[in-house]
């Protein structure tokens, strides 16, 4: 209930590109977003979905996050997985046309799960993905698609997020021009990662967050994210909540229909 009513206050307050004023989002938009040029990997997309749809292995999931609304067991075809838990693929194409449109290279994904999105983010881009996950069975699945399909940019760490957050922080002159946060859809969790990777962002990177919809407290961490001083620009496209760090941005919230 509370994402219909959330759908339906975000339909009153959205636009399309006529009502945003910012040549630097309105050219996303027309040049990226809203392009109807056709994605010269959707055919591989298409194929990724066919095969995990119709992957009927059962396999044991270890929730780490706010939980599945859909499931009510741990254990879980992949199949349903892909269809109830993953990006739908018009998504997934929109996500990979937008790491292309900034041409990415080097990105960090909160919550691989079976490996869609990581799919959409390295496909045919020239990015370094590092991607986590928690779950080592959904990792294992991901883990065996990522090489079926030949993506050699995707690097899979499997482990509770702080410990792997604790050694890619470590590491000297890390920066991320992506992270993709979709690992838990709480409250304190999403602000917790937001403030620790915060650091990890430079002037042109971008973060992105799944489900700022999802729940009311989600609701609370997007709109207290948006109020940090170094976030210059957001989108709200209900789905996704896009971040930008431009300091020759004015700061401005955007709510778009995609």
């Amino acid at each position: 209930m509370h994402q219909i009513l959330a759908y339906i206050k975000f339909l009153y307050k959205s636009t399309n590109q006529h009502g945003v004023h910012s040549p630097f989002v309105y050219d996303l938009l027309t040049k990226c977003l809203y392009s109807k040029e056709n994605n010269p990997h959707k055919n591989k997309f298409q194929e990724y979905y066919t095969k995990l749809r119709n992957d009927k292995k059962t396999i044991k999931v270890t929730e780490f996050g706010a939980g599945s609304r859909v499931f009510k067991s741990n254990d879980r075809q992949v199949s349903a997985i892909a269809k109830n838990a993953g990006i739908p693929l018009k998504r997934a194409l929109l996500l990979n046309k937008l790491v292309s449109y900034f041409q990415f290279e080097s990105g960090l994904e909160l919550g691989t799960s079976i490996g869609i999105s990581s799919m959409a983010i390295a496909m045919g881009n020239p990015i370094s993905l590092t991607t986590l996950e928690g779950c080592p069975e959904t990792a294992k699945v991901a883990q065996s698609y990522f090489k079926e399909f030949g993506l050699k940019n995707i690097n899979l760490q499997i482990g509770e997020f702080d410990i792997s957050l604790n050694s890619i922080l470590k590491e000297p002159h890390q920066k991320f021009d992506l992270i993709y946060f979709d690992g838990n859809h709480q409250k304190e969790p999403t602000l917790k990662y937001f403030e620790t990777l915060l650091p990890l962002a430079h002037n042109n990177s971008v973060f992105i967050f799944d489900d700022i919809h999802w729940s009311q407290e989600m609701e609370e961490a997007w709109e207290e994210i948006k109020e940090y001083p170094e976030v210059r620009v957001t989108i709200d496209s209900f789905f996704w909540g896009i971040v930008f760090f431009r300091k020759e941005q004015e700061k401005e919230h955007f709510t778009i229909r995609l």
